[in-house]
């Protein structure tokens, strides 16, 4: 199977500046966490938020979340595919729709 355009871009953009040796685990989600506060901020005193912002920080977000994944060698795709399946399970239609309420309250 062939890379994904992005995880490609992606690595050549790092290659080409040398910073995978920045890149570990801890330091990408690490900076996850960083982009994220800076995606909410967007939100902070209104619902409405500038949409260019709010694509540039959730293209942060989204970019270290390749990034990590790339550096444990996991496909991102199918690990939100899993991850879904799990809480499709913990979340059953007949009991969850329309309801916020947490999976051990339903």
């Amino acid at each position: 199977m062939s890379k994904p355009a992005v995880r490609d871009a992606l690595e050549r953009f790092v290659d080409e500046r040398d910073w995978a040796q920045f890149h570990s685990p801890a330091n990408l989600a690490k900076s996850i966490v960083i982009e994220a506060a800076e995606l909410v901020e967007c939100f902070q005193w209104s619902d409405e938020a500038d949409l260019d912002r709010v694509r540039d920080e959730l293209a942060d977000v989204l970019t270290y979340c390749h990034l990590l994944a790339a550096r444990l060698d996991v496909d991102p795709e199918q690990i939100v595919l899993d991850k879904l399946k799990r809480t499709d399970a913990k979340y059953p239609v007949d009991r969850s729709r329309g309801r916020s309420t947490k999976y051990d309250q339903l």
